[in-house]
């Protein structure tokens, strides 16, 4: 495997790397036969917006104001959004099944780079129908303009949080068709989300390489805007423990709790070579009488062991898969219930 020898030769030309995409061995998720390039380096510091530009925090909107006041009181349930792309009687049944169930939901961009409605009109949809969203919004498909439309669109919509990431590259998914815009990384995106006045939340990933270094790269998230930190999957509870503290507070933690309810969910989440999941997991989902009750009752078990870590705040219940978009609605609806 080959250095690559700067860090302008990063596919997604981050400058605040490595994305959270970096296989267990080090491997470029683009491009396998070649190192990260962020790996040999130290941690990139926080310098301001194209390291030339500060960017200051406006007011909080007035959702941004209410999240934060209801993440102090009381633990969060975020649910993934299993609805299709395109449809918004689609997206109305899923709103139907989870208003009034989970606090939120995480509306992101698709990482396969299928074509969807874009983050503010799908916020639109979903709020109507008396949803409260939580915006993803992906380098991968715009430019700084229309990130600073989207995110414009957003706060005039009320959404409870944006969600920053780089995004997958478009040669990892469904459309290498497509160009790669990445003209921002997540890092300079949560300064302009935070620079907007939301609530602004970060993925990390401490299973991913370079594990000894990924909460000192949360730390400049929180430097550059970062309010809320969604934690990837990274094994379990103790692992999270571990993570949060070494990362330490000045940020509110919110980690991914699988949801497996059928053997194709399985199969799906075992394709994903990067995931850490507690050992057995998935397998006590397969030799299960009714893995449905097994997949719920275990994503309510971990959810708990997670709320119980210091610093949490709250859970994001992650799954689902196309073609069972309602059934999975209604699981995260109902796991949603039981941490009531």
């Amino acid at each position: 495997m080959s250095e690559l020898p700067l860090i302008d030769t990063c596919p997604k030309s981050m400058e605040y790397g490595p994305c959270g995409g970096v296989g267990f061995d080090g491997s470029c998720e683009v491009d396998a036969g070649h190192l990260c390039a962020f790996l040999p380096r130290p941690t990139v510091p926080w310098t301001g917006l194209d390291r030339t530009t500060g960017v200051a925090p406006a007011a909080r909107t007035a959702a941004a104001a209410q999240t934060l006041d209801a993440l102090g009181t009381r633990p969060w349930v975020v649910a993934d959004l299993p609805v299709r792309a395109l449809s918004v009687a689609s997206i109305d049944r899923g709103a139907a099944i989870l208003a009034g169930e989970v606090d939120a939901v995480l509306a992101g961009d698709a990482g396969n780079a299928r074509v969807q409605f874009p983050p503010a009109y799908r916020a639109h949809l979903l709020q109507r129908r008396g949803l409260r969203v939580w915006t993803g919004l992906n380098m991968r498909d715009r430019n700084r303009v229309a990130i600073e439309g989207e995110l414009a669109a957003l706060a005039v919509e009320g959404v409870a949080g944006v969600h920053c990431v780089t995004g997958d590259h478009t040669r990892t998914g469904h459309r290498p068709d497509a160009a790669p815009v990445f003209d921002l990384d997540s890092t300079e995106a949560t300064a302009l989300a935070r620079a907007a006045g939301h609530v602004v939340s970060v993925a990390a990933s401490p299973a991913a390489p370079p594990v000894d270094r990924r909460a000192a790269r949360l730390r400049e998230k929180i430097r550059a805007g970062a309010d809320v930190c969604f934690v990837n999957h990274a094994g379990g509870a103790a692992p999270v423990r571990r993570f949060v503290d070494e990362a330490g507070d000045g940020i509110r933690y919110i980690p991914c709790v699988p949801v497996v309810v059928d053997h194709a969910s399985a199969d799906l989440l075992e394709s994903f070579t990067t995931l850490a999941l507690p050992e057995g997991f998935v397998e006590r989902v397969r030799r299960a009488r009714d893995p449905r009750a097994e997949g719920i009752a275990l994503a309510v078990e971990m959810a708990q062991q997670m709320l119980a870590v210091p610093g949490v705040v709250g859970v994001n219940l992650s799954g689902g898969r196309e073609g069972a978009e309602e059934p999975f609605a209604e699981a995260l609806a109902e796991i949603a219930r039981r941490l009531r």
